[in-house]
């Protein structure tokens, strides 16, 4: 265990920028990092509970590391405290927030409410409505708008945004198929996302409903709250020795590879540009798709949705479906299009997957974050997909973790920051080919 304290020199103390830097860096360490000041802790993964212990200019903070990467974290913690940033006295960035629930305010108001010449200096105002060609109207007098993967902006919003003044589409998300990138080229409108957040989050995901699908976890936990104890229906299979075969081999993707490796799996990956470093430590054999689908006993989506002739756009299609093992599992955490639903439910009807685990699925965009336990089940491909006992379905939620929150919280009001401050924007942006 080290301990040591540090005199914050921050002219502002510990405030939201500083808070949401030392989070993003704790979160990534493998030592758990304590802060303590005037008698309050804060996890140093936690940005909340580092802004609550309200530090100064020239208070002391003590902090306590614990793990097996004490040192590096000792001097990565450092940096972050040591970190001068830049001022700026430029009048705040207007902001409309679309399709605000309530944990978004949790994290994007505290960082948001944190003024002055070093901090974010945004003003959001929150919208319940999702962004659509009926309510683009709201965003009229604001700078930018702050959208998630189910609002819309397709040509004619785009259009509107710029009528209305916007000049930035901030993307709460790492996706941006829901924006016409050509329009906003012409009308000159910046848009950009949330490269990463929490890789973590979603392979976890994966995992978690994929062996809710195997063992028959949601049908479980139904016959005993019946007093059924009964085990028909519920018989899963060993993941151990099986094969796991990762589509697409980013951040999420290596997180998939790393926990099915922990299971006791063979893994083997595809992706457009393989990263030979996963091969040379061992972590996974890149084989063609086909390959792929053929000896596959789990196949776990985590690619990106690209559309166009070699794109993957329904990568997951009769064919591919054709070439896969009798049993075979499938889970998909990434986006909805690479799946041909209706090839997915025929194979479904013929028996040819043991399990299926969708956290996204085309279809799915009137459901996605809205409350219809009191309406009809009128959309036809969710309850066609309902219908199976092998199926499990969650609510596009596997980023929907504390840690992911708060870094897509941070990472897109340092977007912000950098648009109106007319730095790099890096790989936040994303542009018409």
């Amino acid at each position: 265990m080290k301990t040591f304290t540090y005199l914050l020199t921050d002219p502002e103390g510990l405030h939201a920028r500083p808070a949401a830097r030392i989070a993003q860096t704790c979160v990534q360490l493998q030592s758990q990092v304590t802060f303590k000041f005037n008698g309050r802790t804060a996890n140093g993964n936690n940005v909340l509970e580092l802004l609550a212990l309200g530090a100064k200019k020239g208070d002391e903070l003590t902090v306590t590391i614990e793990g097996n990467d004490e040192e590096e974290a000792s001097e990565k913690v450092l940096h972050d405290l040591r970190h001068k940033s830049e001022l700026d006295h430029s009048a705040p960035l207007k902001i409309a927030f679309f399709g605000t629930k309530d944990y978004d305010r949790i994290f994007f108001s505290q960082l948001a409410d944190d003024k002055g010449p070093s901090a974010y200096n945004c003003d959001i105002h929150y919208f319940t409505s999702r962004l659509t060609p009926e309510s683009v109207g709201l965003a009229k007098g604001y700078d930018a708008v702050c959208i998630f993967v189910n609002d819309e902006a397709p040509r004619e919003v785009v259009e509107k945004l710029h009528d209305e003044g916007v000049r930035l589409i901030l993307l709460r998300c790492a996706g941006f198929n829901n924006v016409d990138l050509q329009a906003a080229k012409e009308y000159n409108i910046t848009v950009l996302r949330v490269p990463a957040y929490s890789p973590y989050a979603v392979a976890e995901h994966a995992m978690a409903i994929l062996q809710a699908a195997n063992r028959r976890l949601h049908k479980a936990t139904v016959k005993v709250k019946d007093n059924n104890f009964a085990l028909s229906g519920l018989l899963g299979l060993d993941l151990h020795n099986k094969t796991a075969g990762i589509l697409g081999t980013g951040r999420i993707g290596q997180c998939m590879a790393r926990i099915c490796k922990g299971y006791g799996m063979n893994v083997i990956g595809w992706d457009a540009y393989p990263n030979q470093k996963l091969v040379d430590e061992g972590l996974l054999t890149y084989v063609s798709k086909d390959e792929l689908f053929e000896k596959a006993d789990l196949i776990s989506l985590h690619a990106p949705l690209i559309m166009g002739e070699g794109g993957t756009y329904h990568i997951i299609n009769k064919a591919a479906i054709d070439k896969m093992k009798e049993n075979v599992m499938l889970v998909n955490t990434a986006r909805g299009g690479l799946i041909d639903t209706e090839a997915l439910i025929q194979g479904l009807k013929e028996r040819k997957f043991h399990a299926v685990a969708l956290d996204v699925y085309e279809g799915e965009d009137s459901n996605v974050y809205t409350d219809h336990s009191d309406d009809y089940l009128d959309t036809d491909i969710t309850a066609r997909l309902l219908m199976y006992p092998n199926v499990v379905l969650t609510s596009h939620q596997a980023f929907f973790t504390r840690e992911a929150l708060q870094s897509i919280a941070a990472i897109t009001m340092e977007n912000a920051r950098n648009f109106a401050r007319g730095r790099d924007l890096g790989n936040a942006e994303v542009r018409a080919k």
